[in-house]
Protein backbone atom coordinates (compact mmCIF):
# COMPACT_ATOMS: atom_id res chain seq x y z
CA UNK A 1 0.00 0.00 0.00
CA UNK A 2 1.28 3.40 -0.91
CA UNK A 3 1.73 5.65 2.12
CA UNK A 4 0.93 9.32 1.94
CA UNK A 5 4.01 11.54 1.99
CA UNK A 6 4.30 13.65 5.10
CA UNK A 7 4.18 17.37 4.54
CA UNK A 8 6.89 19.46 6.16
CA UNK A 9 7.95 23.08 6.40
CA UNK A 10 10.95 24.93 7.82
CA UNK A 11 10.63 26.98 11.02
CA UNK A 12 13.14 29.42 12.49
CA UNK A 13 13.99 28.25 16.01
CA UNK A 14 14.50 31.84 17.21
CA UNK A 15 11.57 33.84 15.87
CA UNK A 16 9.12 31.22 14.52
CA UNK A 17 9.29 32.32 10.86
CA UNK A 18 7.92 29.62 8.53
CA UNK A 19 9.09 28.81 5.01
CA UNK A 20 8.26 26.09 2.50
CA UNK A 21 11.97 25.65 1.69
CA UNK A 22 15.22 25.79 3.60
CA UNK A 23 17.17 29.04 3.72
CA UNK A 24 20.56 29.69 5.27
CA UNK A 25 19.49 33.05 6.71
CA UNK A 26 16.13 33.76 8.31
CA UNK A 27 14.60 36.78 6.51
CA UNK A 28 12.68 37.78 9.65
CA UNK A 29 15.37 37.86 12.38
CA UNK A 30 18.43 37.79 10.05
CA UNK A 31 20.05 34.91 11.95
CA UNK A 32 21.98 32.16 10.15
CA UNK A 33 21.29 28.39 10.21
CA UNK A 34 18.20 28.62 12.42
CA UNK A 35 15.59 27.06 10.05
CA UNK A 36 14.73 23.46 10.97
CA UNK A 37 12.42 21.11 9.08
CA UNK A 38 9.27 20.13 10.97
CA UNK A 39 6.21 18.10 10.07
CA UNK A 40 2.94 19.90 9.38
CA UNK A 41 0.21 18.69 11.71
CA UNK A 42 -2.86 17.13 10.10
CA UNK A 43 -6.30 18.63 10.59
CA UNK A 44 -7.25 15.76 12.93
CA UNK A 45 -4.21 16.39 15.12
CA UNK A 46 -4.91 20.10 15.23
CA UNK A 47 -8.49 19.47 16.29
CA UNK A 48 -7.42 17.08 19.02
CA UNK A 49 -4.99 19.66 20.33
CA UNK A 50 -7.06 22.80 20.22
CA UNK A 51 -10.57 21.67 21.20
CA UNK A 52 -11.98 20.63 24.51
CA UNK A 53 -11.27 23.56 26.86
CA UNK A 54 -14.92 24.42 27.19
CA UNK A 55 -16.17 20.92 26.39
CA UNK A 56 -18.28 19.64 23.50
CA UNK A 57 -21.58 21.31 22.80
CA UNK A 58 -20.69 24.74 24.20
CA UNK A 59 -22.97 27.52 22.95
CA UNK A 60 -22.66 31.32 23.26
CA UNK A 61 -24.05 32.72 26.50
CA UNK A 62 -24.83 36.22 27.68
CA UNK A 63 -22.08 37.46 29.94
CA UNK A 64 -24.69 38.66 32.44
CA UNK A 65 -26.10 35.13 32.77
CA UNK A 66 -22.82 33.27 33.29
CA UNK A 67 -22.54 32.03 36.87
CA UNK A 68 -19.23 32.61 38.62
CA UNK A 69 -17.90 32.42 42.13
CA UNK A 70 -15.30 34.61 43.72
CA UNK A 71 -11.84 34.13 42.21
CA UNK A 72 -10.72 31.10 44.17
CA UNK A 73 -7.01 31.17 44.86
CA UNK A 74 -4.56 28.80 46.46
CA UNK A 75 -2.20 30.50 48.90
CA UNK A 76 1.36 29.29 48.45
CA UNK A 77 2.35 30.28 51.98
CA UNK A 78 5.15 32.46 50.54
CA UNK A 79 3.98 36.06 50.86
CA UNK A 80 6.25 37.54 48.18
CA UNK A 81 5.23 34.81 45.73
CA UNK A 82 1.53 35.37 46.42
CA UNK A 83 2.05 39.11 45.87
CA UNK A 84 3.38 38.75 42.32
CA UNK A 85 0.59 36.28 41.51
CA UNK A 86 -2.04 38.81 42.57
CA UNK A 87 -2.93 37.17 45.89
CA UNK A 88 -2.35 33.48 45.18
CA UNK A 89 -2.72 30.86 42.44
CA UNK A 90 -6.02 31.00 40.54
CA UNK A 91 -7.54 27.55 39.97
CA UNK A 92 -6.94 26.40 36.39
CA UNK A 93 -4.44 29.16 35.59
CA UNK A 94 -1.24 28.60 33.60
CA UNK A 95 1.86 30.47 34.79
CA UNK A 96 5.08 30.73 32.81
CA UNK A 97 8.25 31.50 34.78
CA UNK A 98 11.63 32.23 33.19
CA UNK A 99 15.09 33.25 34.34
CA UNK A 100 18.79 32.56 33.98
CA UNK A 101 20.12 29.07 34.78
CA UNK A 102 20.70 28.62 38.51
CA UNK A 103 18.75 31.75 39.47
CA UNK A 104 16.31 29.76 41.68
CA UNK A 105 13.23 28.93 39.57
CA UNK A 106 13.07 25.24 40.47
CA UNK A 107 13.99 25.98 44.08
CA UNK A 108 11.16 28.50 44.53
CA UNK A 109 8.54 26.26 42.92
CA UNK A 110 9.58 23.21 44.92
CA UNK A 111 9.31 25.24 48.14
CA UNK A 112 5.91 26.59 47.05
CA UNK A 113 4.62 23.11 46.16
CA UNK A 114 5.67 21.80 49.55
CA UNK A 115 3.73 24.55 51.37
CA UNK A 116 0.67 23.97 49.17
CA UNK A 117 0.89 20.22 49.86
CA UNK A 118 1.04 20.99 53.58
CA UNK A 119 -2.43 22.53 53.19
CA UNK A 120 -3.74 19.11 52.09
CA UNK A 121 -3.66 19.83 48.34
CA UNK A 122 -2.25 17.12 46.10
CA UNK A 123 0.57 18.55 43.92
CA UNK A 124 2.85 17.09 41.24
CA UNK A 125 6.39 18.16 40.29
CA UNK A 126 7.31 16.92 36.79
CA UNK A 127 11.01 17.09 35.98
CA UNK A 128 12.36 16.55 32.49
CA UNK A 129 15.91 17.36 33.53
CA UNK A 130 16.46 15.37 36.75
CA UNK A 131 15.75 11.85 37.97
CA UNK A 132 13.38 11.39 40.90
CA UNK A 133 16.35 10.65 43.19
CA UNK A 134 18.07 13.90 42.21
CA UNK A 135 14.84 15.77 42.86
CA UNK A 136 14.52 14.03 46.26
CA UNK A 137 18.05 15.17 47.20
CA UNK A 138 17.12 18.76 46.41
CA UNK A 139 13.83 18.40 48.29
CA UNK A 140 15.72 17.17 51.37
CA UNK A 141 17.99 20.22 51.27
CA UNK A 142 14.91 22.47 51.09
CA UNK A 143 12.99 20.43 53.71
CA UNK A 144 10.26 19.92 51.10
CA UNK A 145 9.11 16.46 52.14
CA UNK A 146 5.33 16.71 52.37
CA UNK A 147 3.45 13.43 51.77
CA UNK A 148 1.12 15.17 49.29
CA UNK A 149 4.03 16.30 47.09
CA UNK A 150 4.51 13.83 44.25
CA UNK A 151 7.45 13.71 41.84
CA UNK A 152 7.56 12.43 38.27
CA UNK A 153 10.60 12.26 35.96
CA UNK A 154 9.19 12.21 32.44
CA UNK A 155 9.57 13.94 29.07
CA UNK A 156 6.73 12.38 27.06
CA UNK A 157 3.69 14.62 27.07
CA UNK A 158 1.33 11.70 26.46
CA UNK A 159 2.61 9.87 29.56
CA UNK A 160 2.48 13.07 31.63
CA UNK A 161 -1.17 13.69 30.72
CA UNK A 162 -2.01 10.07 31.58
CA UNK A 163 -0.39 10.35 35.04
CA UNK A 164 -2.06 13.70 35.73
CA UNK A 165 -5.49 12.20 34.98
CA UNK A 166 -4.71 9.28 37.29
CA UNK A 167 -3.33 11.36 40.21
CA UNK A 168 -5.71 14.35 39.87
CA UNK A 169 -3.41 16.99 41.47
CA UNK A 170 -4.50 20.60 42.03
CA UNK A 171 -1.13 22.10 41.04
CA UNK A 172 1.55 20.78 38.68
CA UNK A 173 4.99 22.09 37.70
CA UNK A 174 6.59 21.41 34.31
CA UNK A 175 10.38 21.68 34.57
CA UNK A 176 10.98 22.60 31.82
CA UNK A 177 8.85 23.08 28.69
CA UNK A 178 11.94 22.83 26.44
CA UNK A 179 12.52 19.22 27.53
CA UNK A 180 8.98 18.02 26.75
CA UNK A 181 7.94 16.35 23.51
CA UNK A 182 4.83 14.88 21.93
CA UNK A 183 4.88 11.77 19.74
CA UNK A 184 2.67 13.52 17.21
CA UNK A 185 5.69 15.53 16.04
CA UNK A 186 8.97 14.13 14.74
CA UNK A 187 11.07 17.17 15.68
CA UNK A 188 13.42 17.19 18.67
CA UNK A 189 12.42 18.47 22.12
CA UNK A 190 12.95 22.21 22.44
CA UNK A 191 12.09 22.97 18.82
CA UNK A 192 9.51 25.61 17.97
CA UNK A 193 6.89 23.02 17.03
CA UNK A 194 7.38 20.87 20.12
CA UNK A 195 7.30 23.83 22.53
CA UNK A 196 4.18 25.31 20.94
CA UNK A 197 2.33 22.00 20.72
CA UNK A 198 3.31 20.89 24.24
CA UNK A 199 2.26 24.22 25.73
CA UNK A 200 -1.09 24.15 23.89
CA UNK A 201 -1.93 20.68 25.20
CA UNK A 202 -0.87 21.56 28.75
CA UNK A 203 -3.07 24.66 28.67
CA UNK A 204 -6.00 22.55 27.46
CA UNK A 205 -5.34 20.05 30.25
CA UNK A 206 -5.17 22.83 32.85
CA UNK A 207 -8.33 24.65 31.76
CA UNK A 208 -10.51 21.58 31.29
CA UNK A 209 -9.57 20.03 34.66
CA UNK A 210 -9.12 23.15 36.83
CA UNK A 211 -5.46 22.29 37.42
CA UNK A 212 -3.10 25.19 38.13
CA UNK A 213 0.05 24.72 36.05
CA UNK A 214 3.51 26.26 36.38
CA UNK A 215 5.68 26.05 33.27
CA UNK A 216 9.41 26.74 33.63
CA UNK A 217 11.01 28.15 30.48
CA UNK A 218 14.66 28.48 29.56
CA UNK A 219 15.86 31.93 28.50
CA UNK A 220 18.05 33.06 25.63
CA UNK A 221 21.27 35.01 26.04
CA UNK A 222 19.23 38.21 25.58
CA UNK A 223 17.12 37.27 28.62
CA UNK A 224 13.86 36.42 26.77
CA UNK A 225 12.11 33.08 27.21
CA UNK A 226 13.36 30.67 24.56
CA UNK A 227 10.86 29.37 22.01
CA UNK A 228 7.98 31.01 20.17
CA UNK A 229 6.86 34.41 21.41
CA UNK A 230 3.28 33.19 21.17
CA UNK A 231 3.98 31.08 24.28
CA UNK A 232 3.80 34.20 26.46
CA UNK A 233 0.47 35.17 24.87
CA UNK A 234 -1.05 31.73 25.47
CA UNK A 235 -0.49 31.59 29.24
CA UNK A 236 -2.31 33.58 31.92
CA UNK A 237 0.70 34.89 33.83
CA UNK A 238 4.34 35.49 32.91
CA UNK A 239 6.98 35.83 35.64
CA UNK A 240 10.69 36.60 35.28
CA UNK A 241 13.33 35.80 37.87
CA UNK A 242 16.03 38.48 37.91
CA UNK A 243 19.24 38.84 39.85
CA UNK A 244 23.00 38.60 39.77
CA UNK A 245 24.70 35.44 40.95
CA UNK A 246 27.20 37.65 42.75
CA UNK A 247 24.38 39.03 44.93
CA UNK A 248 22.19 36.93 47.25
CA UNK A 249 19.01 38.82 46.35
CA UNK A 250 16.57 37.70 43.66
CA UNK A 251 13.65 39.65 42.19
CA UNK A 252 10.57 37.90 40.83
CA UNK A 253 8.78 40.27 38.47
CA UNK A 254 5.29 39.97 36.96
CA UNK A 255 5.33 40.85 33.26
CA UNK A 256 1.77 39.74 32.52
CA UNK A 257 -1.10 38.73 34.79
CA UNK A 258 -4.72 38.23 33.77
CA UNK A 259 -5.78 37.91 37.42
CA UNK A 260 -3.87 40.79 39.04
CA UNK A 261 -1.71 43.83 38.41
CA UNK A 262 1.39 43.49 36.27
CA UNK A 263 4.88 44.73 37.11
CA UNK A 264 4.59 43.59 40.73
CA UNK A 265 7.81 42.33 42.25
CA UNK A 266 8.74 39.95 45.03
CA UNK A 267 12.17 40.04 46.64
CA UNK A 268 13.95 36.94 47.90
CA UNK A 269 17.31 36.14 49.40
CA UNK A 270 19.15 32.98 48.35
CA UNK A 271 20.42 31.10 51.39
CA UNK A 272 21.95 27.69 52.03
CA UNK A 273 18.58 26.02 52.49
CA UNK A 274 16.64 27.79 49.75
CA UNK A 275 14.99 31.13 49.10
CA UNK A 276 13.66 33.26 51.94
CA UNK A 277 11.41 36.30 51.69
CA UNK A 278 12.69 39.86 52.06
CA UNK A 279 9.90 41.79 53.81
CA UNK A 280 11.49 45.26 53.59
CA UNK A 281 13.39 45.54 50.27
CA UNK A 282 13.98 49.29 50.64
CA UNK A 283 15.98 48.79 53.82
CA UNK A 284 18.05 46.06 52.15
CA UNK A 285 18.86 48.15 49.06
CA UNK A 286 19.91 51.15 51.18
CA UNK A 287 21.76 49.13 53.81
CA UNK A 288 25.30 49.95 52.60
CA UNK A 289 24.68 53.42 51.20
CA UNK A 290 27.73 55.73 51.59
CA UNK A 291 27.33 58.96 53.59
CA UNK A 292 28.25 62.45 52.32
CA UNK A 293 29.54 61.18 48.97
CA UNK A 294 28.84 62.95 45.71
CA UNK A 295 26.87 61.08 43.03
CA UNK A 296 24.56 59.18 45.41
CA UNK A 297 20.79 59.87 45.39
CA UNK A 298 17.79 57.98 46.82
CA UNK A 299 14.62 57.69 44.73
CA UNK A 300 11.25 56.18 45.82
CA UNK A 301 10.11 53.99 42.91
CA UNK A 302 6.85 52.15 42.33
CA UNK A 303 7.00 48.48 41.36
CA UNK A 304 3.37 47.63 40.71
CA UNK A 305 1.59 48.65 43.92
CA UNK A 306 4.75 48.45 46.07
CA UNK A 307 6.98 51.46 46.83
CA UNK A 308 10.70 50.69 46.95
CA UNK A 309 13.52 53.10 47.76
CA UNK A 310 16.62 52.58 45.64
CA UNK A 311 19.99 54.27 45.53
CA UNK A 312 21.16 55.68 42.20
CA UNK A 313 24.92 56.16 41.90
CA UNK A 314 26.64 58.23 39.23
CA UNK A 315 30.29 58.66 38.36
CA UNK A 316 31.39 61.31 35.86
CA UNK A 317 35.05 61.36 34.84
CA UNK A 318 37.15 62.77 31.95
CA UNK A 319 37.37 60.42 28.99
CA UNK A 320 40.43 59.28 27.07
CA UNK A 321 38.35 58.15 24.11
CA UNK A 322 37.12 60.00 21.07
CA UNK A 323 33.53 59.14 21.95
CA UNK A 324 32.62 59.30 25.67
CA UNK A 325 30.98 56.28 27.26
CA UNK A 326 27.43 56.24 28.62
CA UNK A 327 27.19 53.09 30.72
CA UNK A 328 24.21 52.27 32.92
CA UNK A 329 23.13 49.28 35.00
CA UNK A 330 19.55 49.06 36.18
CA UNK A 331 18.17 51.87 33.97
CA UNK A 332 17.76 52.35 30.23
CA UNK A 333 21.03 53.70 28.81
CA UNK A 334 19.13 55.66 26.14
CA UNK A 335 17.30 57.50 28.91
CA UNK A 336 20.60 58.29 30.64
CA UNK A 337 22.04 59.79 27.43
CA UNK A 338 18.91 61.90 26.97
CA UNK A 339 18.98 63.23 30.55
CA UNK A 340 22.72 63.93 30.29
CA UNK A 341 22.03 66.12 27.25
CA UNK A 342 19.28 67.99 29.15
CA UNK A 343 21.60 68.51 32.12
CA UNK A 344 24.41 69.75 29.89
CA UNK A 345 22.12 72.46 28.54
CA UNK A 346 20.77 73.42 31.99
CA UNK A 347 24.18 73.44 33.72
CA UNK A 348 25.78 75.35 30.85
CA UNK A 349 28.72 72.97 31.08
CA UNK A 350 30.30 70.37 28.82
CA UNK A 351 29.71 66.64 29.23
CA UNK A 352 30.77 65.60 25.72
CA UNK A 353 34.33 65.04 26.96
CA UNK A 354 33.32 63.03 30.05
CA UNK A 355 32.36 59.41 30.65
CA UNK A 356 29.14 58.85 32.59
CA UNK A 357 28.61 55.66 34.57
CA UNK A 358 25.27 55.06 36.31
CA UNK A 359 24.25 52.21 38.58
CA UNK A 360 21.16 51.25 40.60
CA UNK A 361 22.58 49.65 43.75
CA UNK A 362 21.36 46.22 44.80
CA UNK A 363 20.81 44.75 41.34
CA UNK A 364 17.25 46.06 40.94
CA UNK A 365 16.05 47.47 37.60
CA UNK A 366 13.80 50.56 37.45
CA UNK A 367 11.90 51.74 34.37
CA UNK A 368 9.41 54.39 35.45
CA UNK A 369 9.86 58.09 34.46
CA UNK A 370 9.81 59.17 38.14
CA UNK A 371 13.50 58.25 38.47
CA UNK A 372 14.49 60.95 35.95
CA UNK A 373 15.02 63.61 38.59
CA UNK A 374 17.16 61.27 40.68
CA UNK A 375 19.36 60.46 37.66
CA UNK A 376 19.83 64.15 36.84
CA UNK A 377 20.71 65.04 40.45
CA UNK A 378 23.13 62.11 40.74
CA UNK A 379 25.00 63.13 37.56
CA UNK A 380 25.06 66.81 38.58
CA UNK A 381 26.30 65.89 42.06
CA UNK A 382 29.20 63.92 40.55
CA UNK A 383 30.07 66.64 38.01
CA UNK A 384 30.08 69.40 40.62
CA UNK A 385 31.51 67.12 43.33
CA UNK A 386 28.79 68.26 45.72
CA UNK A 387 27.09 65.61 47.89
CA UNK A 388 23.31 65.42 48.34
CA UNK A 389 21.69 65.58 51.79
CA UNK A 390 21.48 61.96 52.97
CA UNK A 391 17.99 62.48 54.44
CA UNK A 392 16.47 63.77 51.17
CA UNK A 393 14.73 61.84 48.41
CA UNK A 394 14.06 62.99 44.84
CA UNK A 395 11.51 61.96 42.24
CA UNK A 396 9.91 63.46 39.14
CA UNK A 397 9.87 63.17 35.36
CA UNK A 398 12.21 65.44 33.39
CA UNK A 399 11.31 66.79 29.94
CA UNK A 400 13.64 67.74 27.11
CA UNK A 401 13.35 71.46 27.90
CA UNK A 402 14.37 70.87 31.52
CA UNK A 403 10.88 71.04 33.03
CA UNK A 404 9.99 68.71 35.92
CA UNK A 405 6.67 66.95 35.33
CA UNK A 406 4.33 65.37 37.83
CA UNK A 407 4.09 61.64 38.57
CA UNK A 408 1.53 59.37 40.23
CA UNK A 409 1.10 57.72 43.65
CA UNK A 410 2.78 60.52 45.61
CA UNK A 411 1.37 59.64 49.03
CA UNK A 412 2.60 56.04 48.86
CA UNK A 413 6.13 57.13 47.93
CA UNK A 414 6.27 59.70 50.73
CA UNK A 415 4.92 57.28 53.33
CA UNK A 416 7.62 54.71 52.51
CA UNK A 417 10.31 57.40 52.58
CA UNK A 418 9.16 58.72 55.96
CA UNK A 419 9.04 55.19 57.38
CA UNK A 420 12.74 54.75 56.56
CA UNK A 421 13.75 57.99 58.26
CA UNK A 422 13.98 60.51 55.38
CA UNK A 423 13.16 64.05 56.47
CA UNK A 424 12.71 65.94 53.20
CA UNK A 425 11.60 65.34 49.63
CA UNK A 426 12.13 67.22 46.36
CA UNK A 427 9.17 66.57 44.07
CA UNK A 428 7.40 68.24 41.12
CA UNK A 429 5.66 71.48 42.01
CA UNK A 430 2.42 70.32 40.38
CA UNK A 431 2.32 67.34 42.76
CA UNK A 432 3.13 69.41 45.84
CA UNK A 433 0.26 71.83 45.13
CA UNK A 434 -2.28 69.00 45.09
CA UNK A 435 -0.82 67.10 48.03
CA UNK A 436 -2.47 66.97 51.44
CA UNK A 437 -0.49 64.99 53.98
CA UNK A 438 0.47 65.19 57.63
CA UNK A 439 3.72 63.24 57.28
CA UNK A 440 6.68 64.73 59.21
CA UNK A 441 8.59 65.59 56.02
CA UNK A 442 9.68 68.88 54.48
CA UNK A 443 8.32 69.00 50.94
CA UNK A 444 9.90 71.24 48.29
CA UNK A 445 8.33 71.59 44.86
CA UNK A 446 10.41 72.31 41.75
CA UNK A 447 9.37 73.15 38.21
CA UNK A 448 12.70 72.90 36.38
CA UNK A 449 16.09 71.22 36.61
CA UNK A 450 17.77 74.56 37.46
CA UNK A 451 15.66 74.83 40.61
CA UNK A 452 16.75 71.35 41.71
CA UNK A 453 20.49 72.12 41.50
CA UNK A 454 20.30 74.58 44.40
CA UNK A 455 19.70 71.65 46.74
CA UNK A 456 23.24 70.39 46.14
CA UNK A 457 25.30 71.39 49.20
Amino acid sequence: MRTEKKKTHFICQLCGYQSSKWMGKCPNCNEWNTLVEEEILSNATSRNTLTGIGGEGEVPQSVSEIETNEASRIKTGIGEFDRVLGGGIVFGSVILIGGDPGIGKSTLLLQALNKIASSDYKVLYISGEESIRQTKMRAERLSALSAQLFVLAENSLEKIIKEVHALKPKVIVIDSIQTMYTLELQSAPGSIGQVRESAARLIMLSKSNEISTFIIGHVTKEGAIAGPRVLEHMVDTVLYFEGDRGHPYRILRTVKNRFGSSNEIGVFEMKEFGLSEVFNPSEIFLNQRPIDVSGSVVVPCMEGSRPILVEIQALVSPTNLGIPRRTSIGVDHHRVSLLAAVLERQLDTHLYNKDIFLNVAGGVRVDEPAVDLGIVVAIASSVLNKPVDTKTVFFGEVGLTGEVRGVSQIEVRLKESSKLGFKSCILPEVNRERLHTDLPMELSGVSSVKEVLKFLS
